[in-house]
């Protein structure tokens, strides 16, 4: 015979979706183009993480961000926890997202071994981008720095005992330096031909800079979390003015 008391049994509480806060696009709605977000949310991409996005302007931000964190973004919500800053995020994500499938899966110095080929390379771009007086004794020297920068990448991804296409050790595996890079490569090679007249062309003086940018950029986790190019050239415009 059936047993016809009702089942109290509670089911399983869903986990609570992570929400995530970006600077929105010129719409004030659409996913804007900061290279940091963009970096978060690969990241999340890559963890297979489900999550919120709440694209926000000054005027849309929510108080308590804008009260605790001094709104501060990108900013992810997990719970009762926020965390601001994108390598801080990233870092959470990395190490207590589960199941871990690590992105920083290599060893200390091939991780570091890349970062150094990398570290100051966002400024740079920035620099470059922002001058508006083209040909300009400081357009010429901020070129020349962009350069030394790509070289050094080139000269990485080009070394010896590589086999797979991104950044750290043999290049088999995606790590976090590549989701941080990415954005950033996109954004240089965006802003290049909107405002410098491509005067640096990845394809003829930095080769293996442009198939990572390429290999990098056809990733799923990429284009999941992108937005148009036009969006990078209304940012930039806005930075230039």
């Amino acid at each position: 015979m059936e047993n016809s008391e009702e089942d109290n049994t509670l089911a399983p509480a869903e986990p609570q979706r992570m929400q995530l806060y970006i600077k929105a696009g010129p719409d004030g709605i659409s996913t804007g183009d900061c290279p940091f977000a963009h970096y978060v949310r690969m990241v999340l991409e890559e963890k297979k993480v489900h999550y919120d996005l709440h694209p926000s302007t000054k005027e849309t931000k929510p108080a308590w961000l804008v009260d605790s964190y001094g709104g501060s973004m990108p900013a992810l919500k997990n719970g009762t926890e926020c965390y601001v800053e994108s390598e801080v995020i990233s870092q959470h994500l990395d190490s207590s997202v589960v199941p871990v499938s690590s992105l920083s899966s290599y060893t200390k110095e091939e991780m570091d071994r890349a970062t150094g080929c990398t570290d100051g390379f966002f400024p740079k771009v920035a620099k470059y981008l922002k001058h508006t007086e083209d040909g300009d004794a400081r357009d010429l020297m901020l070129k020349a720095d962009l350069e030394l920068a790509l070289g050094k990448l080139n000269t990485h991804l080009e070394g010896d005992g590589r086999s797979g296409p991104y950044l750290v050790g043999d290049g088999e595996r995606i790590t976090l330096l590549d989701c941080a890079l990415a954005p950033k490569l996109y954004h240089l090679s965006v802003g290049l031909v909107a405002f410098k007249g491509n005067e640096v062309r990845l394809e003829d003086s930095f080769p293996a800079v442009r198939k990572y940018a390429d290999a990098i950029f056809g990733r799923r986790s990429f284009q999941k979390s992108s937005y148009p190019e036009d969006f990078i050239v209304w940012g930039w415009s806005n930075a230039r003015e």
